[in-house]
Protein backbone atom coordinates (compact mmCIF):
# COMPACT_ATOMS: atom_id res chain seq x y z
CA UNK A 1 0.00 0.00 0.00
CA UNK A 2 1.46 3.61 -0.43
CA UNK A 3 1.64 5.69 2.36
CA UNK A 4 -0.55 8.60 2.76
CA UNK A 5 2.63 10.65 4.43
CA UNK A 6 6.52 9.68 4.51
CA UNK A 7 8.79 11.88 5.33
CA UNK A 8 11.26 12.22 7.50
CA UNK A 9 10.91 8.72 9.03
CA UNK A 10 7.82 8.90 9.76
CA UNK A 11 5.20 7.15 7.42
CA UNK A 12 1.08 7.29 7.74
CA UNK A 13 -0.72 4.39 6.41
CA UNK A 14 -4.15 5.36 5.38
CA UNK A 15 -5.73 1.92 6.32
CA UNK A 16 -7.43 -1.24 8.08
CA UNK A 17 -4.78 -2.12 11.06
CA UNK A 18 -6.07 -5.91 10.54
CA UNK A 19 -4.92 -6.03 7.51
CA UNK A 20 -1.20 -3.79 7.57
CA UNK A 21 -0.22 -5.45 11.11
CA UNK A 22 0.92 -8.91 9.55
CA UNK A 23 3.43 -7.26 7.32
CA UNK A 24 5.00 -4.24 9.92
CA UNK A 25 7.67 -5.03 12.20
CA UNK A 26 8.89 -2.48 15.17
CA UNK A 27 10.87 -2.48 18.39
CA UNK A 28 8.03 -0.84 19.93
CA UNK A 29 4.22 -0.57 19.90
CA UNK A 30 2.93 2.68 21.04
CA UNK A 31 -0.84 3.08 20.74
CA UNK A 32 -4.31 4.05 22.17
CA UNK A 33 -7.04 1.38 21.33
CA UNK A 34 -10.42 2.08 20.91
CA UNK A 35 -11.84 0.98 24.46
CA UNK A 36 -15.05 0.17 23.08
CA UNK A 37 -17.30 2.76 25.34
CA UNK A 38 -18.66 4.62 22.36
CA UNK A 39 -16.84 7.98 22.55
CA UNK A 40 -17.20 8.49 18.96
CA UNK A 41 -20.80 7.66 18.76
CA UNK A 42 -21.37 10.62 21.00
CA UNK A 43 -22.66 13.79 19.48
CA UNK A 44 -21.63 16.76 21.50
CA UNK A 45 -23.12 19.68 19.27
CA UNK A 46 -25.79 21.97 21.95
CA UNK A 47 -23.71 20.41 24.97
CA UNK A 48 -21.74 23.07 27.27
CA UNK A 49 -20.30 23.14 30.56
CA UNK A 50 -19.99 26.42 32.78
CA UNK A 51 -17.07 28.40 34.19
CA UNK A 52 -16.48 31.42 35.62
CA UNK A 53 -20.11 32.28 35.08
CA UNK A 54 -19.45 31.78 31.08
CA UNK A 55 -21.18 29.25 29.29
CA UNK A 56 -18.43 26.98 27.00
CA UNK A 57 -20.00 24.51 24.44
CA UNK A 58 -17.81 21.57 24.19
CA UNK A 59 -16.27 20.94 20.58
CA UNK A 60 -17.82 18.82 18.53
CA UNK A 61 -15.80 15.92 17.45
CA UNK A 62 -18.25 14.45 15.00
CA UNK A 63 -20.54 11.01 14.76
CA UNK A 64 -18.41 7.74 13.91
CA UNK A 65 -18.41 4.37 15.01
CA UNK A 66 -14.38 3.47 15.45
CA UNK A 67 -15.34 3.06 19.46
CA UNK A 68 -17.88 0.74 19.41
CA UNK A 69 -16.05 -2.03 20.14
CA UNK A 70 -12.66 -2.70 21.57
CA UNK A 71 -10.17 -4.36 19.86
CA UNK A 72 -10.70 -8.40 18.91
CA UNK A 73 -7.96 -10.28 20.94
CA UNK A 74 -6.28 -11.87 18.14
CA UNK A 75 -5.64 -8.37 16.79
CA UNK A 76 -4.07 -7.18 20.42
CA UNK A 77 -1.83 -10.76 20.31
CA UNK A 78 -0.81 -9.79 16.67
CA UNK A 79 0.00 -6.25 17.50
CA UNK A 80 2.13 -7.82 20.48
CA UNK A 81 3.88 -10.53 18.11
CA UNK A 82 5.27 -7.75 15.52
CA UNK A 83 6.73 -5.29 18.22
CA UNK A 84 9.46 -6.52 21.32
CA UNK A 85 8.31 -4.27 23.88
CA UNK A 86 4.76 -2.53 24.26
CA UNK A 87 3.08 0.29 25.57
CA UNK A 88 -0.77 0.27 25.28
CA UNK A 89 -3.38 3.32 26.66
CA UNK A 90 -6.48 2.09 27.80
CA UNK A 91 -4.71 -1.47 29.08
CA UNK A 92 -7.25 -1.87 31.80
CA UNK A 93 -10.16 -2.56 29.27
CA UNK A 94 -8.33 -5.08 27.69
CA UNK A 95 -7.49 -8.97 28.28
CA UNK A 96 -3.67 -8.63 28.56
CA UNK A 97 -1.30 -10.32 30.97
CA UNK A 98 -0.03 -9.31 34.38
CA UNK A 99 2.26 -6.57 34.06
CA UNK A 100 5.10 -5.25 36.11
CA UNK A 101 5.08 -2.03 35.24
CA UNK A 102 1.61 0.12 34.41
CA UNK A 103 2.20 3.84 33.61
CA UNK A 104 0.06 5.87 35.25
CA UNK A 105 -1.31 9.12 33.42
CA UNK A 106 -3.24 11.70 36.71
CA UNK A 107 -5.31 14.01 34.12
CA UNK A 108 -5.99 16.19 37.59
CA UNK A 109 -9.50 16.28 36.38
CA UNK A 110 -12.73 17.48 38.19
CA UNK A 111 -16.24 16.42 37.23
CA UNK A 112 -17.80 12.76 36.45
CA UNK A 113 -14.32 11.90 34.92
CA UNK A 114 -11.62 9.22 35.01
CA UNK A 115 -9.19 10.68 37.56
CA UNK A 116 -6.34 9.05 35.74
CA UNK A 117 -5.77 6.93 32.60
CA UNK A 118 -3.60 3.67 32.64
CA UNK A 119 -1.16 2.57 30.27
CA UNK A 120 -0.04 -1.69 30.19
CA UNK A 121 3.14 -2.29 29.57
CA UNK A 122 5.67 -5.27 29.08
CA UNK A 123 8.71 -3.02 30.69
CA UNK A 124 10.76 -4.42 33.26
CA UNK A 125 10.17 -1.38 35.47
CA UNK A 126 8.31 -0.34 38.32
CA UNK A 127 4.77 1.44 37.79
CA UNK A 128 5.73 4.76 36.81
CA UNK A 129 3.38 7.92 36.78
CA UNK A 130 2.98 11.37 35.50
CA UNK A 131 0.40 14.23 36.38
CA UNK A 132 -0.39 16.50 33.74
CA UNK A 133 -3.79 18.33 33.65
CA UNK A 134 -6.01 17.85 30.45
CA UNK A 135 -9.52 19.20 32.37
CA UNK A 136 -11.52 20.34 28.66
CA UNK A 137 -10.27 24.10 28.19
CA UNK A 138 -7.78 23.81 30.89
CA UNK A 139 -4.34 22.19 30.37
CA UNK A 140 -1.07 21.75 31.92
CA UNK A 141 0.98 24.16 30.08
CA UNK A 142 -1.90 27.01 29.25
CA UNK A 143 0.76 28.98 27.35
CA UNK A 144 1.16 26.45 24.56
CA UNK A 145 -1.98 25.25 24.66
CA UNK A 146 -2.66 21.89 22.64
CA UNK A 147 -5.85 22.22 19.46
CA UNK A 148 -7.66 19.08 19.87
CA UNK A 149 -8.85 17.56 16.53
CA UNK A 150 -9.60 13.87 18.35
CA UNK A 151 -12.67 13.23 21.20
CA UNK A 152 -9.69 10.72 22.85
CA UNK A 153 -6.40 12.40 21.95
CA UNK A 154 -3.70 12.38 24.17
CA UNK A 155 -1.43 15.39 25.25
CA UNK A 156 2.04 15.59 23.82
CA UNK A 157 3.94 15.39 26.76
CA UNK A 158 2.08 12.14 27.84
CA UNK A 159 3.31 10.71 24.56
CA UNK A 160 6.33 11.87 25.25
CA UNK A 161 6.53 10.52 28.82
CA UNK A 162 5.39 7.40 27.43
CA UNK A 163 7.99 6.94 24.88
CA UNK A 164 10.55 8.00 27.61
CA UNK A 165 10.23 4.93 29.40
CA UNK A 166 10.99 2.57 26.30
CA UNK A 167 14.56 0.90 26.91
CA UNK A 168 17.72 2.08 25.30
CA UNK A 169 18.08 1.00 21.38
CA UNK A 170 14.56 1.75 20.56
CA UNK A 171 14.83 3.15 17.26
CA UNK A 172 11.44 2.91 15.63
CA UNK A 173 7.90 2.30 16.47
CA UNK A 174 4.53 1.08 15.46
CA UNK A 175 0.96 2.83 16.23
CA UNK A 176 -1.98 1.23 14.52
CA UNK A 177 -4.38 3.28 16.15
CA UNK A 178 -2.85 6.40 15.05
CA UNK A 179 -5.79 8.99 15.42
CA UNK A 180 -4.72 12.53 15.03
CA UNK A 181 -0.98 11.33 15.32
CA UNK A 182 0.41 12.40 19.32
CA UNK A 183 2.48 9.35 19.17
CA UNK A 184 4.23 9.86 15.66
CA UNK A 185 4.73 13.50 16.37
CA UNK A 186 6.44 12.66 19.62
CA UNK A 187 8.67 9.97 17.81
CA UNK A 188 9.49 12.75 15.63
CA UNK A 189 10.44 15.27 18.47
CA UNK A 190 12.93 11.99 19.89
CA UNK A 191 14.34 11.22 16.76
CA UNK A 192 12.87 8.06 16.49
CA UNK A 193 11.32 6.59 13.03
CA UNK A 194 7.77 5.42 13.36
CA UNK A 195 4.98 3.87 11.39
CA UNK A 196 1.23 5.07 12.51
CA UNK A 197 -1.93 3.59 10.92
CA UNK A 198 -5.55 5.32 10.62
CA UNK A 199 -8.52 4.00 8.86
CA UNK A 200 -10.03 7.47 9.10
CA UNK A 201 -8.69 9.73 6.85
CA UNK A 202 -9.76 12.67 8.73
CA UNK A 203 -7.34 12.22 10.96
CA UNK A 204 -4.55 10.64 8.96
CA UNK A 205 -5.08 14.71 7.51
CA UNK A 206 -4.55 16.40 10.81
CA UNK A 207 -1.33 13.92 11.84
CA UNK A 208 0.34 15.32 8.49
CA UNK A 209 -0.34 18.52 8.75
CA UNK A 210 0.93 18.91 12.48
CA UNK A 211 4.26 16.51 11.32
CA UNK A 212 4.52 18.46 8.38
CA UNK A 213 4.59 21.60 11.21
CA UNK A 214 7.87 20.57 12.63
CA UNK A 215 7.56 20.42 16.19
CA UNK A 216 5.34 23.08 17.35
CA UNK A 217 2.84 21.98 19.15
CA UNK A 218 -0.68 20.88 17.65
CA UNK A 219 -1.75 18.22 19.47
Amino acid sequence: MKPYYDEDGITIYHGDCRELLPTLKADLLLTDPPYGIGISSRNTVGSSTKRNGKVILARDFGVSDWDDAPPPEWLLMLMREQTRWQIIFGGNYFPLPPSRCWLVWDKDNSGNFADCELAWTNLDKAVRKLKWRWNGMLQEDMEHKEFRTHPTQKPLAVMKWALAQAPEGVTNILDPFMGSGTSLVAAKAAGIRAIGIEREEKYCADAAERLSQGLLSFA
